[in-house]
């Protein structure tokens, strides 16, 4: 039996900003990287699948219909800017389809208890892709999609999101803003893209405290970010109850990373893994991650190769100490979980 479902497709190699922006950070080199390393120790028992393609409907659960099309005519013409960051190619829409698509078929496998473990591989990301807009690299949200799959069509009625991606995952906060039937969390680094994610931003109407945003300064290391997660995010957690969770499994925090200034290394990943995989045990249900950012390709396989092998061993929550700007954080959430 293997520990884990393993999703990806050579599709999501022809996404290549690099056409048009040649300095471009998202290279097809991540994937490969992370595909070489994990073949090395044969794929550390997880059992791979192909993404199969997103169909337009479900790229509909959260995005406008003229966004999927404008994506689509664009790539088809031979790509181009979307804006001074975000770039598609020829292949990018393929890409992009069977990036959301795994995310998609990955959430279905989980949902019918054909696994409790699924991590999706694939290319270009997608948490900062808002409703009608791409941006920060993203085209289509991915896990966004997956988790209004999750809650449309495949009967669950709580889901929660933990975006450890050192950029605040924008869109998919936008996306679930005033909802209360996904939790979404993220730890990202503050002063730096997106610019949104403040303390005091816990969503809005109705969906009030169902956004829980962590920013951290520059040079955090592992241990706050573990903090934040034993201390801050599995209590809320706890108290929520989802039925799933999904992560946005972003290794640009590492110390290597040439876009952010935090400094985690492999086995920060592994421990935060290592938390959210107890978690996910303690709550009975299944978890998903589902690749973002991380722009050192060594530093990227290495830190998801720590990750999938805490995952996949099942490896034991570390005891972690309070950090004290995770007891100020917990402080504000307080108002909304029971910390």
């Amino acid at each position: 039996m293997s520990k884990g479902l393993y999703f990806t497709h050579p599709a999501c190699l022809e996404h290549d900003p690099r056409a048009y922006a040649p300095w471009h950070p998202d290279a097809p080199e991540r994937l490969s990287a992370i595909e070489a390393t994990l073949g090395e120790c044969d794929w550390l028992g997880f059992e791979r699948r192909a993404c199969p393609a997103a169909s337009v409907e479900e790229l509909q659960l959260v995005h406008q219909n003229r966004h999927v099309a404008a994506i689509r005519e664009l790539c088809d013409a031979g790509g181009g800017a979307l804006d001074p960051d975000t770039f598609a190619s020829h292949g990018s829409y393929r890409a992009a389809l069977h990036a959301a698509g795994g995310a998609c078929a990955m959430t279905r496998a989980l949902i019918s208890g054909e696994s409790r473990l699924g991590f999706c591989a694939a290319r270009p990301p997608g948490h900062h892709a808002e409703s009608g807009k791409a941006m920060g690299f993203c085209l289509f949200n991915n896990i966004a999609i997956a988790a209004a799959l999750a809650t449309s069509e495949l009967g669950l009625e709580r889901v929660m999101i933990i975006d450890w991606d050192v950029h605040h995952g924008n869109g998919t906060a936008e996306l679930f803003r005033a909802r209360t039937d996904v939790l979404f969390s993220s730890i990202h680094q503050y002063g730096i893209f997106p610019g949104s994610g403040a303390l005091r931003d816990v969503g809005s109407a109705a969906g009030e405290g169902y956004t829980i945003n962590l920013p951290v300064p520059a040079r955090s290391q592992g241990d706050l970010w573990c903090s934040l997660i034993a201390h801050v995010l599995v209590p809320s957690a706890l108290a929520f109850e989802p039925q799933l969770i999904l992560v946005s499994a972003g290794f640009d925090a590492h110390l290597a990373d040439p876009l952010a200034g935090c400094e985690l290394r492999e086995d920060s990943f592994a421990s935060m893994a290592a938390l959210v995989g107890d978690l996910a045990r303690t709550l009975q249900v299944p978890l998903g991650l589902v690749l973002e950012g991380g722009y050192e390709p060594r530093a990227l396989a290495a830190s998801v190769r720590a990750t999938l092998a805490a995952l996949g061993e099942q490896a034991s929550a570390p005891q972690v100490r309070r950090a004290p700007l995770a007891e100020t954080m917990a402080g504000e959430i307080a108002r909304y979980w029971p910390l």
